[in-house]
């Protein structure tokens, strides 16, 4: 069982692929989304965005700026301003 995952910017599509966990930098504090976590959204603060490809992975991170995050049936979407690199 995997988590889609799909890291958009205004210009483009950056990754979309299935992973274990991804944990975002909230406004109000970070988080972790697994598959079949409960639908919401929340707006991100600029951090680093941590994507788990397995359970017992190291974390890949990817620095972003601004946006928000929702989370649905589908997976999970984070639409930041900017993303790093």
């Amino acid at each position: 069982m995997a988590l889609h995952f799909e890291l958009v910017t205004p210009a483009q599509l950056v990754r979309s692929e299935d992973v274990h966990m991804v944990v975002v930098p909230g406004t109000e504090g970070e988080f972790g989304v697994l598959e079949g976590h409960a639908p919401f959204m929340s707006t991100i603060r600029d951090g680093a965005l941590k994507i788990y490809k397995s359970a017992n992975a190291a974390p890949e991170e990817i620095m972003i700026q601004g946006g928000f995050a929702e989370v649905g049936d589908a997976g999970i979407t984070v639409l930041a301003e900017h993303v790093a690199g």
